[in-house]
Parts: C-alpha cells; structure tokens; sequence
C-alpha cells in the first residue's frame, strides 16, 4: 500500500509517505514555507495543510496524489468531547470543525486525490505508532505525553505482532505537556515552541518548590495523573520577554522538571509491571525532554528506551501512515537515519554555485577540509545529504565547532541570536563515546538522551559541558556516515579530542537549513567561517590589499 500521513492541526505541519510498510520520505512542511513551526497552533490554522512537504513526499517516491491507496490523518474529531476543559476557550469548536473537513482541504491542496481514502488516526495513536512501528526492536510497551490530543493528553499500551492496545489514557485537563507550556510561557519564552529553553534553564535552579507542585502534580495510582490547578505566579513571579531572568525562574524551572520526571518513572514502574515487557518506546512532545529520557533509561524498569527522533506533532504524520500500514499487515523494517527529508545531487549543488555566482572549491575530500577548519577553531557550516526529520540537528544540517575553547559557546549562541545559558551538545564517533559519556545509553544517534562528561573531560571539552556536568550526545557510526565520522577522526587526529560541537543550522526563531540556498543565505547572514555544501566548500572572504580572491579558489564562469 501507499499511505500518505499528516500532522496539521495544532503545530508543526508535516507528511511523510509509507509505501508497502517501509518508511520512504517524511518532511516538516516548515522547512519549505520558512515559517517557524510550520504555523501558530490556533483552532483557525487548522484548515492549513502542509501541502510542500506532501507534494515533495510524492515526488520523492514518482508518485501522485491519486496513485495513494490511503491518506492517515493524525486526529480524530469524532474523539472530541465539547466543552472539556483543557480545550481552548478561543474556538475550539471551529478546530474540531476543520479537523472534518480535512479530506476536502486535502483534496484543494493534492490535486487529484480522493478524499474518501483520508482515515482519521487518533493523535495519540500516531505518536505512539511514530515510536513503537519504527522502533530497532519487536513487541514493546509505548508511552505518550504532550500537551493534548483530541480529548487527552496521555497514552499508555503496548504493541504485539504489531497491534496496539491500549492500557491507561489520561482526560484533560490533567497534562503534563500543558504544565509545561504554561510554564514556558509564564517565564517569558514562546508556548507550544521554546519549551526546550526551559529544560535548558531548569539546570541553573534546584527543585525548591517540588512540595508545593506535588500538591497538584502527582500520579493517580491507576496509569494516570492528576496535572492541574498549579498557581506558577504563586511560587516565582511572571517574566515578560526581555526581562532578567531569576534565580526563582530557575528555581521554578527545575521544579517542575523534577516533578515531570518523577512522575514519568512512576508511570514506567505501573506500565512495566501490566506489560512485562523489556523495551519501551516514548513519543509525544514530552518525549523531547532529554534530560527525563536519561532518567527512564537510568532508574526505569525498562532495559531498553527507545525515542521516536520526531517526537513531537511532526511525527505524527508518520506515525499516523505506520498505523495504517499496520493494520493492513504491513510492518516494515525499523527507522534507521533520520535524514528522511530533501537532498541534492552534487552536480545540483554545483549548479546552484554557479548559478549563484560565488566562489568555491572542490577540494579531495570535504571532510578532512572541514576538520582543518575546525581544529583552527573555525565555525564551519555542514550541510550534506538528506535534511533531517525532527527538531534535532543531526550531521546533516549542523553547525560545527572546536568544543576545547569553552568561549566556543558564547560565540555561537551569539552565531544563532539565542540565549547564553543555552547549550551546544558534542558530536562523537560510536566507537569513542564510551571512554567519555556514562549513564546515557549508548549509542545514541539522535540526541536525545543527556550523559555524564567523565571528570578527566570537563576541562578538555568545556564548550559542550553543561553546567550540570552533563552533554546531550549525538554519536555517528562510520558506516552508516562515513563523511561525517572521517571528519571526527580527521579533527580528532589534529586535536586529540574526538568530539565537535554540533547545533542546528539555523539563526533564532527560523527554521532549519533545509535546502541549499538556505544554507547560502545562513552562511551570508550569520558570522561562519566556512560552509560545507556537499563536496563543495565556501570560505568568507578576507579582506586583502588587492581584493582578490584565495588562489585555491575556483572561478565563477
């Protein structure tokens, strides 16, 4: 079968194609129309379909809408209950409304697609789909926390021979996602968007408000919880953007972290003991908390956690293809990369060059230029192969840097436009994490587990440390990307250290490169030294008494 999913009714828009159960393109629509996130999560942008990223889906595969046998869409409004509260009080019957009338929006947006093959898929059972169906193991048990779906914001079950079952859901307006964004809201960052920077932050404070939390965030005893009535202004007082951030604010912040990990382990500890089984796979926003993540992998029942890279609504577009797919006995092989989204041939990316009319080498083998690049403690952009699906920068559009100067941090938060207390996360071959990073598990291609910096590193790699001693690791296999980890090893060779910074290529508040000429246009507006497009390197020109260019360089017909 050939199964189009979709995300499009909260945030990040997306689609991704399944065909015969295997995973063939996915992409967040984003990346095409430059808008952050796609749109505002509001019930009136619920009519907005990410019409780019599916028609690319297709295109990537030689499809056309009407070659589809069927459409998975991620939320189900016959599943809305009106007036729950947890519902938005601005229009959440107008969502609900445009959420059945997809397949004709569909229809206007995918030029001879029929609409009777759209299928709503429940929001939650696309997340858990995104992570269970695509998971490296068989049967396991699935966990899913965000903000909301239809009528919840919650799902626990487990997967056998690729059918779901579910074991616990909790009603809003219990929520553990909502708590979160309350708080990202109420210490002045973007709701439904900036909930990362607060993790960030939480590692600045100690849980000192945790008792007064525990009064109205705590486990049920039944699979669910009870997330309600908290008074944040009551325990810090309300930031505005722009303001100082307080040592209350991070008070604050850590405090709800620790209750939200808590929480998640005593909700393993209940789903582990109904299920039995040995793995476990997390998806919903929540599951982007990396800092929780290496918790349940630490001190949860599980001996294996598994976390679906688009964990948020992006992935719900696979996930609702998956489950589909599935349900007609076709299971594909696991997710393996996470590049899913577009690429260039280098004859396309020479082209754009010319076209363009910049000067650029081609030198033997990129890697080892960008190695000498970094190891002279260049900031050097890497744009090569397929974009990835996910929030998370993962050697395919990054930003690399020399991670044993610690000013190295101040310096690229100030590259991307964002928050000094912001981290930058280490880059590492598979091989030589070991001898470097604990208590995460390992390996761990997609950044979303936190580990221990051994004593003996602090000081050699300060720049990706965090203040509380730990790194948000992305390790890289030499076979499944040779390009990248012979550009670890070239730097290690230069260096001694076998880690790169590594952070999304893009500036604050903009998506992330995706095609090459926003690559070109992050590297002519942003401070980097160098970019790497495919085999092809751009340097920023230094100024010489002539004017003219590096004799290394190639001239532009």
């Amino acid at each position: 079968m050939r199964i189009l999913g979709i995300n499009a009714v909260f945030h990040d828009p997306a689609a991704a194609l399944v065909v015969d159960g295997e995973i063939v393109a996915a992409a967040e629509e984003e990346r095409f129309s430059r808008r952050k996130h796609g749109k505002q999560a509001v019930p009136f942008s619920t009519w907005e379909q990410p019409a780019q990223a599916a028609a690319w889906c297709l295109e990537q595969a030689g499809l056309s809408a009407k070659d589809l046998d069927a459409v998975g869409y991620s939320y189900d409004p016959a599943l809305v209950e009106p007036g729950l509260a947890g519902h938005d009080p601005s229009g959440e019957e107008l969502r609900t409304e445009f959420a059945k009338r997809a397949p004709l929006f569909l229809k206007s947006a995918l030029p001879g697609l029929d609409p009777g093959i759209v299928r709503f898929v429940r929001h939650h059972v696309a997340h858990a789909a995104s992570a269970a169906l695509a998971a490296p193991f068989g049967d396991c048990a699935v966990l899913v926390a965000d903000g909301r779906g239809e009528s919840t914001s919650y799902l626990a079950g487990e997967y056998r021979d690729g059918r779901f079952k579910e074991l616990a859901a909790q009603k809003l307006p219990h929520s553990l996602g909502l708590l979160y964004e309350d708080l990202t809201e109420h210490l002045g960052f973007a709701r439904s968007s900036d909930e990362y920077k607060v993790m960030a932050l939480a590692s600045y404070g100690k849980p000192e408000y945790l008792d007064e939390l525990c009064e109205h965030v705590h486990v049920t005893g039944d699979g669910g919880f009870h997330a309600a009535g908290v008074d944040l202004a009551a325990l810090a007082p309300r930031r505005e953007a722009g303001e100082e951030l307080t040592r209350r604010h991070a008070d604050l912040a850590a405090s709800v972290q620790k209750v939200l990990e808590d929480i998640l382990l005593e909700l393993t500890d209940w789903l582990h003991d109904r299920t039995g089984h040995r793995d476990l796979a997390l998806a919903g926003g929540i599951a982007l908390n990396c800092v929780a993540n290496s918790r349940l992998h630490a001190e949860g029942p599980f001996d294996r956690v598994w976390v679906q890279p688009a964990a948020g609504d992006a992935g719900t577009a696979l996930g609702a293809a998956l489950q589909l797919a599935a349900d007609a006995g076709e299971r594909g092989a696991p997710m393996g990369d996470a590049g899913l989204g577009r690429e260039w041939t280098d004859e396309q990316l020479e082209e754009i060059l010319i076209k363009a009319k910049l000067p650029y080498e081609r030198p033997g083998d990129v890697a080892e230029t960008v190695a000498e690049a970094l190891a002279d403690d260049a900031v050097v952009a890497w744009f090569q192969g397929r974009a990835e699906f996910g929030p998370r920068a993962l050697g395919h559009r990054s930003l690399l840097a020399h991670p044993g100067r610690k000013a190295n941090l101040e310096r690229l938060n100030d590259v991307k436009g964002r928050e000094q207390f912001r981290p930058v996360a280490p880059m590492v071959r598979a091989e030589r994490a070991a001898t470097i990073f604990s208590r995460g598990p390992l390996p761990s291609p997609y950044m979303l587990f936190v580990h221990d910096v051994a004593e003996d590193w602090r000081q050699k790699i300060p720049a990706v440390t965090h203040v509380d001693g730990t790194a948000r690791v992305q390790t890289v296999e030499d076979r499944e990307n040779p390009v990248l980890a012979r550009m670890l090893a070239g730097f290690e060779r230069r260096t001694g250290l076998p880690v790169v910074i590594n952070t999304s290529l893009n500036t604050a508040g903009r998506p992330m490169v995706d095609s090459p000429r926003d690559a070109l246009e992050c590297f002519g507006s942003a401070p980097i030294d160098l970019l790497a497009l495919g085999p092809f390197v751009l340097r920023r020109p230094r100024p010489t008494r002539a004017g003219a260019a590096s004799p290394e360089e190639k001239e532009v017909p």
